[in-house]
């Protein structure tokens, strides 16, 4: 492996122009093919195997059109204080609003609220449901403009006028700002950490080309491969973490094989054989968490993981090659300032802060390592309260007539309003279906937990029925999730009785049911993607405890941020700090995410740190002195790696979107736990109390694993005597 790569990386230097024409021309092609490729569909949310989506799925073959994917908006009219909708002047604003909201060009249906008697009990209150005849994805400008001036119109009579529902989704999310952000914080670090502008713009060049190629590729297969606008949110996250840090590793050796007298082909050679190896199997532990995504069962996470994972191999090539041809380009100029004003290169020292800290922890494993366990368990102790759920417009911001529709309408109706179940009766070869549905309306209905049962609808061929059901509890509350519990516990005895059969479902459900299948799949998916994983460190570092520790260490990590996730956002300790303004369940789907990325990132810093360690190790240092040599050579860079990290997910947490302000902060805290903790405190205090036996190996299974020389043990004729100088830049050592 070392020498394949030492090989690719003196090519790529040698032939740089080719290699950037290569890149360029990759580029180009991909970028042209998604300018003319059609756009993405947005496919929706499903997963099979839940009852929710059963019934969904039951719902459109006998209701063929009625529960097509088209964009709502539920208007909500609330009277000034002391009056009622009721009262002359209000209803005839609000049939006004009504008319109006009809008109537009994209509206399929207007519900009128008084009506369909869409009126609270004490009269304060009315909702109007406005139908459109396409998904909000593809609402209209006009559309938009056309619903929010009947909003303002309606607002000059007097009333108060908020609207919630699919259609005030603008398809809004993680915009620019979060990447320009993280970006700019990453250049900072890069200059500080390399003390010049061009070793700082470099992997920002590279993982901008890198994205580039990604997301234009998936843009193209979007078609073809059935993926959704979604589906390159976490390519783009990913793909520009791992590009600026694989690219960061490449050109820290690189000036470390400068200073050491190498001449520029031979320490670009020599940075692609050592950092490069270790590169391509951080990528490759990243890439089995990423693939590994599909062992939860829920396609949209299986083409996100997948699309993320091509975009972390395109990282990896773009290391391998186009920063070897970039260094070609300009070999001195990724140099220290100094370095290139006097003339000479100014060898690292033997001591520097990761050799200091290293000594320091070396010297107190004990005390680091209790220190650091019992500070992650005592974060993680919080995600025993672990909730999960959906979060909606309750959880959005008081400021958005989304939420305040919420409220609105939680207020006159009840908390259960905003959440209402769907009941779906198949009755089908039942000689009298319209009684086997009254019976099952009437079960219903006489559970405790529930306000009210709407009227049954039936389907042309009068053999499926669906009803709504109203909760008396909030759609996050666990009390609702305990009510689907027991309607779904009484539904055999049902059955008997009356020979039909139903499913629940509603957006109330469908979380319900996602939450407890996601639940399910975490030991799954954490047993396969750390089982790959360790066999992978396995070959990596030949060593039994280190993989082992290894994994031990991103548990830690990851149910210690979990547990910050849930001190936060579930239990609104320093929400407000953060911009939280309504505490609720975590997202269902959290745990997969923090779970799937941030082991890729975890071993990331493992072995780009350790393998330093081992390739000291190798060439003859002590158990000891292999870790000194690893902080010396790693810390400084794992650094500046996890402060890109950090930076990168952080800019999400000032986005307005609840879920990816959640997602944000849960991978900062991740990576600053993992990397800060984990690796740089609790690592080197096990392998101190390890020593030797850290890298012990049974000899059968020595025999067994196949030898790929990360650490380039092939290459230490070429690392252990100098070339001689560049005639352009004189060695001095300090």
């Amino acid at each position: 492996m070392a020498t394949f790569l030492y090989r690719l990386g003196r090519l790529a230097f040698r032939r740089r122009w080719y290699v950037a024409l290569v890149w360029a021309a990759v580029l180009a092609a991909v970028g042209l093919g998604a300018l003319k490729a059609p756009a993405a569909a947005d496919e929706g949310f499903s997963m099979p195997g839940i009852e929710s989506q059963k019934a969904f799925d039951l719902m459109e073959e006998r209701f063929p059109g009625a529960t097509a994917d088209s964009a709502t908006a539920r208007v909500v009219f609330v009277a000034p204080g002391g009056e009622k909708v009721t009262a002359a002047d209000n209803k005839k604003a609000v049939e006004e609003a009504v008319a109006e909201l009809g008109d537009g060009s994209q509206v399929a249906s207007v519900v009128d609220p008084f009506r369909a008697k869409a009126v609270s009990r004490d009269g304060t209150t009315a909702y109007a449901t406005v139908t459109y005849k396409v998904a909000s994805a593809d609402l209209t400008d006009a559309g938009r403009t056309h619903l929010e001036k009947a909003l303002d119109d309606a607002r000059d009579s007097g009333l108060t006028v908020e609207a919630g529902g699919s259609a005030m989704d603008d398809g809004g999310g993680a915009g620019g700002a979060a990447e320009a952000i993280g970006m700019a914080i990453a250049a900072v670090v890069l200059l500080v950490t390399f003390g010049s502008l061009a070793a700082a713009g470099l992997p920002l060049l590279t993982a901008v080309v890198g994205v580039g190629v990604s997301m234009a590729t998936i843009l193209v297969l979007a078609e073809a491969l059935g993926l959704s606008t979604t589906t390159g949110t976490l390519a783009m996250m990913l793909g520009l973490a791992v590009g600026i840090d694989y690219a960061l590793f490449v050109v820290s050796r690189y000036r470390e094989e400068r200073a050491k007298g190498r001449a520029p082909q031979e320490a670009a050679g020599l940075a692609a054989g050592t950092a490069g190896s270790a590169v391509v199997f951080a990528g490759l532990t990243v890439v089995i968490a990423l693939a590994g995504l599909s062992v939860v069962g829920i396609p949209m996470l299986t083409k996100m993981g997948l699309a993320a994972a091509g975009a972390v191999v395109v990282a990896v090539f773009i290391a391998l090659t186009l920063v070897p041809a970039v260094l070609g380009f300009w070999p001195n100029a990724v140099l220290p300032r100094r370095a290139r004003r006097k003339g000479r290169i100014e060898e690292t020292a033997d001591s520097n802060g990761g050799t200091r800290w290293a000594r320091f922890v070396l010297r107190r494993p004990v005390p680091v390592l209790l220190l650091g366990v019992v500070g992650l368990g005592a974060l993680a102790v919080p995600m025993t309260q672990l909730q999960l759920g959906m979060p909606g417009d309750e959880a959005k911001a008081t400021s958005t007539t989304e939420r305040r529709a919420y409220d609105a309408l939680a207020d006159a109706f009840g908390p259960g309003f905003n959440g209402p179940l769907t009941v779906v009766v198949d009755a089908k070869g039942d000689s009298d279906a319209k009684g086997a549905v009254t019976t099952v309306s009437e079960k219903i209905a006489g559970t405790e937990g529930v306000v009210s049962v709407s009227p049954a609808r039936f389907n042309e061929a009068g053999d499926t029925a669906v009803f709504s059901v109203v909760p008396s509890t909030a759609p996050t509350d666990e009390r609702t999730k305990d009510l689907v519990t027991t309607i779904r516990g009484e539904r055999p005895a049902t059955e008997a009785e009356t020979g039909a059969t139903f499913e629940v479902t509603g957006t109330t459900a469908m979380n319900i049911d996602i939450a407890d299948k996601v639940q399910a799949a975490l030991v799954p998916y954490l047993v396969v993607v750390v089982g790959l994983a360790v066999v992978l460190l396995l070959v990596v570092f030949r060593s039994l405890l280190v993989p082992l520790k290894a994994a031990a260490g991103f548990l830690l990590s990851v149910l210690a941020s979990l547990g910050a996730v849930v001190v936060v956002f579930q239990q609104g300790h320093g929400a407000e700090l953060l911009g939280v303004e309504q505490t609720g369940p975590i997202m269902s789907l959290m745990p997969i995410f923090l779970v799937g990325i941030v082991f890729g990132l975890a071993m990331d810093y493992e072995v780009f740190l350790v393998s330093r360690m081992r390739e000291a190790y190798v060439h003859g240092e002590s158990a000891t002195e292999a870790v000194t040599s690893g902080f010396r050579h790693s810390a400084r860079v794992v650094v500046a790696a996890a402060l890109i990290m950090i930076a990168v997910f952080a800019g999400f947490i000032g986005e307005s979107d609840s879920m990816i302000k959640m997602i944000g902060f849960g991978l900062a805290s991740a990576v600053l736990l993992d990397a800060f903790v984990v690796r740089m405190a609790i690592v080197p205090a096990v392998l101190a109390l390890l020593g030797d036996k850290a890298w012990w190996l049974p000899k059968w299974l020595d025999r067994v694993l196949p030898r790929v020389d990360v650490e380039g043990e092939a290459l230490g004729g070429r690392s252990a005597a100098p070339d001689p100088a560049p005639a352009d830049l004189e060695v001095a050592r300090t």
